[in-house]
């Protein structure tokens, strides 16, 4: 019996997707819930699933089209099985006399050579030479070592990437010829991204944003975290990190300031008597920002799993759009990169952000001696339409505190 593969439901507001790539061919056997194509959106990447065992016998839809909810885009013919090879004598190829094995010097030329022994998924094969990498490289976690996207996207988040290739002899600068490295390439954006810049645009046309900054000694949180961390991460089963303290910080201070943690909408000012805490997550996709609802009823130990889970989710793509939206007040932490300083921009439609950097070592003044503290430089951006800068420098002063004081967070003063 034919079945018609069909677009999952979308998200809500989504008013369509891109296919990016097919995981079968027509001909080939399938298995009840095995993914058969990636589509993608503005936020989230959905799979869509065979319903039964069969074959796929037709794509009606190819890769890179825009589709939308309901359309069929392929036919499964249920219960049937793959075509089995023609009879006859089986192709043999000639014996050749060994060569030495060269080794593949592009991303192309490396996911050729690895689909000499197993083959690649067009996904898998988009994701090896959009970001360079050797497949040999990446351990295989799929059907008989086969390579899975999500294999590629862990081995690019663990900051995994292909070896250069060995540099040639140097030769004269009039005779030395024109190299592939040389080469553009024109790579379409992502749906993804092309909403990531489209809101970017957005934030700067229509919010007037200014940063303030402050700084603060991370001494007390670094102190907590070494004196509880093992008894912590045996308690709950997760480690305890920076992120909790800045969030359970944050949402202290805007109990006291709620116009920072407020929105526009139109020409009114929407204050939310609710905390959802925005936090930055970077995939290999773009960024993202899982929203944790209720941030003020949450544990620390409840804020560190919430975000170590959806922070996973988020970078495999199977995080859903409901959690990526509706926040009220943004943190960003670009110190995981090495950031030292930086100028957040703003989640419209929120009115404020909250920027981490590096902790560094900084010669400072306490109590008339010059010591080695743990600094970080905090920033907050905000939108001066709503919040006026006693709010906003005050918000970052009661996080610095908080965080400077770590009891404060335990008594909420």
């Amino acid at each position: 019996m034919s079945i018609e593969i069909k677009v999952p439901q979308l998200p809500e507001s989504v008013q369509d997707a891109t296919l990016v790539a097919w995981h079968k061919q027509p001909g080939e056997a399938v298995r009840r819930d095995e993914n058969l194509v990636d589509i993608e959106t503005d936020k989230v990447v959905l799979e869509c699933p065979a319903p039964h065992d069969g074959v796929l016998k037709e794509i009606r839809i190819k890769d890179g089209a825009t589709v939308t909810a309901g359309q069929v885009i392929a036919i499964l013919e249920e219960g049937a099985a793959a075509p089995a090879p023609a009879p006859g004598k089986p192709e043999t190829k000639p014996a050749a006399a060994p060569a030495p094995v060269a080794q593949a010097t592009t991303p192309a030329a490396a996911a050729a050579q690895a689909e000499d022994d197993l083959p690649l998924s067009p996904s898998v094969r988009r994701l090896v030479e959009e970001h360079h990498l050797d497949p040999a490289a990446i351990h295989g976690t799929g059907r008989d070592g086969r390579l899975t996207k999500g294999d590629v996207l862990d081995f690019i988040a663990k900051g995994g990437a292909a070896p250069a290739p060995a540099p040639s002899p140097a030769a004269p600068a009039a005779t030395r010829p024109m190299t592939a490295a040389r080469a553009d390439r024109r790579v379409p954006m992502t749906r993804m991204r092309a909403r990531i810049a489209e809101r970017l645009v957005e934030s700067q046309a229509s919010t007037v944003m200014l940063t303030s900054f402050n700084e603060v000694d991370m001494t007390e949180v670094m102190a907590l975290r070494a004196r509880y961390k093992d008894k912590f991460e045996k308690e709950h089963g997760v480690k305890l990190g920076f992120m909790s303290f800045f969030v359970k910080a944050a949402v202290e201070a805007l109990k006291k300031y709620p116009v920072v943690n407020a929105s526009t909408e139109g020409n009114d000012i929407l204050y939310h008597d609710y905390w959802d805490i925005s936090v930055a997550v970077a995939t290999p996709r773009g960024l993202v920002t899982p929203v944790l609802r209720d941030a003020d009823q949450m544990s620390f130990a409840e804020i560190e799993k919430t975000l170590a889970d959806m922070a996973a989710r988020a970078r495999d793509g199977k995080i859903g759009l409901e959690e990526l939206t509706g926040g009220t007040f943004t943190i960003t932490n670009g110190g995981v990169f090495g950031s030292l300083f930086s100028t957040p921009i703003i989640n419209p439609p929120q009115s404020a952000i909250l920027g981490m950097h590096a902790i560094k070592e900084r010669p400072m003044v306490v109590n008339g001696q010059v010591l080695a503290r743990p600094m970080m430089y905090l920033a907050i951006t905000y939108d001066h339409r709503i919040v006026d800068g006693r709010e906003a420098v005050l918000t970052l002063v009661s996080i610095k505190e908080s965080l400077e004081d770590p009891a404060r967070l335990m008594l909420q003063i």
